[in-house]
């Protein structure tokens, strides 16, 4: 995972550099060689994700293919590169918080052990009916048709029982460790809450769409509210893009490994064009999104 960006971009490869310095281990050496079920953990993919994706912000932003943006977001921990590429946050900040992050939630997962998983077929309303009977949370409102709940694992496959008797298309369980935007993550946000007091925030250059209202945000104090909301929160993607639509957004690009957001992106939207940068040849390419 982004070792061609580190081979083939300067701006690239001083992200992991400095990443390996401020974490105090070789995540560069994680992210290219493994061990895959290391690099799994809550503690290290956390910050191998958000380093990587900000890898291919500098390596893209490198070649010149970054159009300036009206907004920045991001998905769950994908809100702390949307921070960083709007300035509010710096680099050796976001990688020592997003490590306290991915800390805090595998302590709490493992104190409390959860599950989640994706309900396709249904609308919001009712898998919020259906989580209400069965115990369990609605923890991401991704596109259409598309929810992911988590809880207790009874809970869980309760849900998903249900969902599947009343019409779902199908139930798929992820594989983490923790019930993630959900009240089982309360007493990490707490610990959160005191590791972003700590840290410098600015406001943001551009305005950031929270994951938890799908609402611009423009200042250090509000920012900082937010990231403590979005361990326990659902994730309102569907509603971030809808938000972008509505303020005249005709295009996004999606910087990381894989292409998810540019897939629910699609789904949630089809007049907006979409540019996906997973790796060098993506950073390189043109900066204006693909039709949709």
């Amino acid at each position: 995972m982004g070792r061609d960006v580190y081979d083939g971009s300067d701006a690239g490869r001083a992200v992991f550099e400095t990443a390996d310095r401020v974490l105090g281990y070789p995540l560069s050496r994680l992210c290219f060689d493994g061990p895959a079920e290391e690099l799994q953990e809550t503690k290290h993919a956390q910050p191998a994700i958000f380093a990587t994706s900000l890898a291919c912000f500098e390596a893209a932003r490198e070649a010149g293919s970054v159009p300036e943006a009206a907004f920045v977001a991001g998905h769950s921990l994908g809100e702390y590169t949307a921070l960083v590429a709007a300035e509010a946050l710096g680099l050796e900040d976001g990688l020592r918080l997003v490590q306290e992050r991915g800390r805090l939630m595998q302590e709490e997962a493992e104190r409390r052990p959860g599950a989640m998983a994706a309900l396709l077929g249904l609308d919001e309303e009712a898998v919020r009916a259906i989580c209400d009977e069965a115990g369990a949370e609605v923890c991401n409102l991704n596109a259409p048709g598309q929810v992911v709940i988590g809880g207790a694992a009874e809970a869980v496959e309760a849900a998903m029982a249900l969902a599947l008797a009343r019409g779902a298309q199908r139930g798929v369980r992820l594989k983490v460790s923790g019930a993630f935007h959900t009240s089982f993550m309360e007493p990490a946000a707490e610990r959160m809450a005191r590791a972003v007091a700590d840290t410098e925030l600015r406001d943001p250059k551009v305005p950031v769409i929270a994951n938890t209202s799908a609402e611009p945000l423009t200042s250090a104090a509000a920012l900082r509210e937010e990231l403590v909301l979005q361990l326990t929160q659902p994730v309102q993607w569907q509603r971030s893009v809808e938000r972008l639509r509505t303020e005249g957004v005709e295009g996004v690009i999606e910087f990381g490994p894989g292409r998810v957001l540019t897939g629910l992106t699609r789904r949630i939207d089809r007049g907006i064009a979409v540019r996906n940068v997973s790796d060098l040849a993506g950073a390189s390419a043109p900066s204006t999104p693909s039709p949709p």
